[in-house]
């Protein structure tokens, strides 16, 4: 029988979560988003990977235990708070960068075909500079989006942002130079490819 909840966590991730409880933060990736996340990782050995939006590290913490020695991750967060959990707990891995950044002002200043998979975990990468974004894909570069999935307090929190969602995958879907799949799974995810 398949059972998708089944997931061995990165181990560093309790003490993630702890801190991450503490803050009232809660929109942490699910096990089920990290352990693809892991997994995408693994397929990238030496990579250069990127996530918007770290949060307080779970998703980095997902990334850095699927990537090898030498690949790095560049994790961008606006919030100090939130990007100093992550510093504290996974800053001693010399493969992660944590930046505390715009993710908008970071997008903006980066090369093309920069790296080869992309988290966009927040706004920017994701709602918006979302061309820019793709643009830093390498050929053969991975997109990976969550938070996909209706919610119902969506339109209490965030309004309009149910439409947000629905124009960001038609958009992602007309766009020729990408192949993607939908995942109704987890929090409802997309991951595209850049074709080599």
């Amino acid at each position: 029988m398949m059972l998708d909840m089944v997931v061995t966590p990165p181990a560093i991730l309790q003490s993630i979560e702890a801190e991450t409880l503490a803050l009232g933060f809660t929109r942490s990736c699910k096990y089920q988003t990290g352990s693809l996340l892991r997994m995408l990782a693994a397929t990238k050995p030496g990579g250069m990977l990127l996530e918007l939006g770290t949060g307080t590290g779970c998703g980095s913490a997902w990334l850095l235990e699927g990537m090898n020695r030498t690949a790095r991750l560049i994790s961008v967060e606006q919030e100090e708070r939130y990007s100093l959990v992550a510093q504290r707990l996974l800053g001693t891995d010399r493969r992660a960068t944590f930046l505390v950044q715009d993710a908008a002002d970071f997008l903006r200043v980066q090369k093309p075909a920069s790296f080869d998979l992309i988290f966009a975990d927040t706004t920017a990468g994701k709602f918006m500079l979302l061309a820019e974004t793709l643009a830093l894909l390498k050929p053969g570069g991975l997109y990976v989006i969550d938070d996909l999935t209706p919610q119902e307090d969506w339109e209490r929190d965030m309004p309009g942002h149910t439409e947000r969602v629905e124009a960001l995958v038609e958009t992602l879907e007309r766009r020729a130079d990408l192949l993607l799949t939908r995942m109704n799974w987890s929090s409802g995810l997309i991951v595209a490819a850049r074709p080599g």
